[in-house]
């Protein structure tokens, strides 16, 4: 029997606090609220796949900053598997920040 939709519920807003708690190393803000989540999405078996990008494909994290969030998910508890898809379309920009990002790094 699989996750109930209650549960995957759950699960998608403790993946929020996870992306929440893994910031750029290269801009102090956490990656969630840099607008680098697209989707994060969670099958009935517990499997989450995360669509993200980085602020620029040449990025200096482009290894280690989807690994991080693999690693991450991977430890929530109900996740069985986790994948991070990678993508560049379309390309991130400052409008995908939230406004607290953007107050944050003086946008605003």
């Amino acid at each position: 029997m699989g996750l109930t939709q209650d549960r995957i519920d759950e699960l998608s807003n403790e993946l929020v606090e996870v992306f929440k708690s893994i910031y750029d190393p290269e801009i102090p803000v956490d990656i969630y609220e840099l607008g680098l989540i697209y989707d994060a999405e969670i099958s009935q078996e517990g499997k989450a796949t995360v669509t993200m990008t980085l602020t620029t494909p040449n990025c200096p994290v482009a290894e280690s900053l989807p690994m991080e969030v693999k690693e991450r998910v991977s430890e929530v508890e109900g996740i069985t598997d986790a994948e991070v898809i990678l993508t560049f379309e379309p390309p991130w920009d400052r409008d995908m920040m939230s406004e607290e990002a953007k107050f944050d790094l003086g946008f605003l």
